[in-house]
């Protein structure tokens, strides 16, 4: 599987291309690989972090359940600058809160699918990234969502 290291405000970020699409975004450093893919990937997190691309345009598939594909469907939707709850998004697919903090926690692909987006109904929630709840908050100060958290 081609895999391409990128640097980022948040640390090196490696992605991983599958049959033509996106399926892992991880932090830290080891992939070389120079696939056409794996450059516009490249670039729009270079646009992401720039603050000159709101919106993700890269052919994902996230491996698991529906359940796992629906929430990240979920979380993409939720536009830049924005956030939801984990009872918000239960709610639209008609889940308990729980699975859907557990099926986020599970994100295979950070960042681009933006997990970060969505928090607790009483706090920030979690984060699985490095650096966890404190790349949560880098990620939503970017985004201009931080007044949410003051």
């Amino acid at each position: 599987m081609p895999e391409r290291t990128v640097s980022s405000p948040v640390g090196d970020l490696t992605l991983t291309e599958e049959e033509g699409a996106i399926t892992r975004l991880r932090w830290g450093s080891g992939g070389v690989d120079d696939t056409p893919l794996l450059r516009q990937a490249e670039a729009q997190l270079a646009g992401y972090f720039a603050g000159t691309l709101t919106q993700f345009d890269l052919p994902l598939r996230v491996d698991g359940s529906d359940f796992q594909r629906s929430v990240c469907d979920a979380m993409s939707a939720i536009p830049l600058g924005e956030t939801r709850t984990y009872g918000d998004i239960a709610r639209d697919l008609g889940v308990p809160a729980q699975p859907v903090g557990q099926a986020c926690g599970a994100n295979p692909i950070p960042v681009i699918i933006p997990c970060h987006r969505v928090l607790s109904a009483t706090g920030l929630g979690g984060f699985s990234g490095d650096g966890g709840v404190e790349t949560k908050v880098t990620l939503l100060r970017h985004e201009g969502a931080a007044g949410l958290l003051i």
